[in-house]
């Protein structure tokens, strides 16, 4: 499998970050590391080895970034004002300076599929609904989409448009963002089994939202006995995999 590392210093977080690109063309995806973890997770846990038919047929480029979660997700004892400024410096480099990376990199003109699980499924949700016109698809995997969970009863303006179960109850039901939505594949799944009660929670919550705004995703809840791992999170890429292409309807 081809794979490269890059790595350069962000403006938007005025530290050095690092993104691997695996494969060569293709459709990309932005696959967002799991809670603390860097752009080494999805190789270190095997989900490059899982989609490595796809990424060695170039049919995936596969694009993994670092995260700085420990700054503000999981910085339990960090001032709130400090850690949420924190997550949106990161969504800045996000769109600001690794989706155009990654559009050069590609170079096909396709926008991303972007996914990920348990807090990279947070991530990919936030880039999701707040920038719906840089993607194509969206995977989110066994994410806790409550931001209270995180940060108690604390809210601010940068948690607001980082809290996607906040925004979007906000958003008026006229927004044309809703109607680009529904011209997107959303897929939202996560098990009922060990440790994945929070996450059965949140989405139920995101659904009733949905509904309510006439956002057309998929909200998908496997049984009982799918818990929050990766051998679950591999066979549910593969699973999802074509619907976000557009293979299968």
């Amino acid at each position: 499998m081809k794979r490269e590392k890059r790595t350069w210093h962000s403006p938007a977080l005025d530290k050095d970050m690092t993104v691997i690109v695996y494969g060569e063309g293709g459709v990309p995806m932005l696959g967002f590391p799991t809670q603390d973890s860097m752009a080494s997770n999805w190789e270190d846990f095997g989900m490059t080895e899982c989609l490595g038919d796809e990424i060695n047929g170039g049919k995936l480029q596969l694009f993994v970034p670092d995260t700085v979660d420990a700054e503000s997700w999981s910085c339990g004892n960090g001032i709130g004002s400090w850690r949420t400024a924190r997550q949106e410096s990161y969504f800045r480099y996000i769109t600001g300076e690794l989706m155009p990376f990654i559009r050069d990199r590609n170079g096909t003109g396709m926008l991303p599929i972007v996914c990920g699980c348990s807090m990279g499924a947070d991530h990919a949700v936030i880039s999701f609904f707040r920038r719906p016109d840089l993607f194509s698809a969206l995977i989110a995997l066994s994410g806790v989409y409550d931001a209270s969970y995180f940060y108690g009863g604390y809210m601010d303006a940068d948690l607001y448009n980082n809290s996607p179960e906040v925004f979007l109850r906000g958003m008026p039901a006229d927004h044309p963002y809703i109607g680009l939505y529904n011209t997107k594949r959303m897929i939202l799944c996560t098990g009922q089994g060990a440790w994945e009660e929070d996450g059965v929670r949140t989405l139920r919550d995101m659904e009733r939202i949905f509904r309510e705004k006439g956002i057309h995703a998929w909200c998908d809840y496997w049984g009982p006995d799918v818990n929050h791992d990766w051998p679950w999170w591999f066979r549910q890429m593969k699973y999802f995999l074509p619907y976000a292409l557009g293979e299968k309807t």
